[in-house]
């Protein structure tokens, strides 16, 4: 199965996708949740301060859930696949070339 260079390049690009979106999102998340407190604090309503303290805390807890998905799901691959998708996975490379399209004809 790890001998396919094809399933191996399609791996290398689910693992940079995995890590793009691990970091990526709880970052947004933070800085979104951080730019609507700023706004609130601004705006000097103490209920609208409150509403944005409570948006942050969910993103926070968004952003720590999303950022340790990513771990919960190899885990259960890990036992899932066995030995021969662990090595797979773990032998994909990150640094993979897309080839573009050859035309038919």
């Amino acid at each position: 199965m790890c001998s396919n260079a094809d399933l191996l390049s399609i791996i290398g690009i689910a693992k940079k996708v995995l890590f793009v979106l691990q970091i990526a999102i709880p970052i947004a998340l933070l800085i979104f949740g951080t730019i609507d407190l700023g706004k609130a604090v601004m705006a000097g309503d103490e209920k609208e301060i409150k509403t944005a303290i409570n948006l942050l805390i969910k993103r926070v807890v968004a952003a720590v859930a999303v950022f340790l998905l990513v771990l919960l799901v190899s885990i259960v691959t890990g036992w899932v696949g066995g030995t021969e998708w662990k090595a797979c996975w773990s032998s994909a490379s990150t640094n993979v070339k897309i080839n573009p399209i050859n035309s038919i004809g």
